[in-house]
């Protein structure tokens, strides 16, 4: 059992489950509902999906390699791979919060958070 690896699945999975709960009701549902042109609003709905598939992956392997599955091969590679996934996301969260002007920018736009605790646990367990 990897503990940095799981502690890295279960913070995705939470993840997982608020980009579904929290992302569904405050991103999602308004802006298929805001009044800017389809082709954009259906990519949007596309992208939201294609986070959707990538953190249901990437929970889905870390708590596998957390538990210590066998899954026939070195996952190091992979699991480097999602750690620099997550470093990408936090570094660009918190370069557009910076810039956005929003007041307590960092507690609205509070994802950066979970990201840099499964990339640095993603880094940790793969040593």
């Amino acid at each position: 059992m990897n503990w940095m690896l799981l502690v890295a699945g279960i913070t995705s999975a939470f993840t997982t489950i608020g980009h579904f709960l929290v992302g569904t009701k405050i991103f999602l549902v308004p802006m298929l509902e805001s009044d800017f042109e389809l082709v954009p609003k259906k990519v949007m709905h596309c992208v939201f999906h294609y986070v959707s598939v990538y953190l249901i992956l990437s929970t889905a392997f870390l708590l596998l390699a957390g538990f210590g599955v066998d899954m026939g091969s070195d996952n190091t590679l992979l699991i480097r791979f999602i750690a620099v996934n997550y470093t990408g996301f936090a570094i660009w969260q918190i370069v557009i919060a910076a810039k956005s002007g929003i007041p307590n920018v960092i507690t609205k736009l509070f994802q950066w958070v979970f990201f840099v605790i499964i990339a640095v646990c993603s880094f940790w367990g793969a040593i």
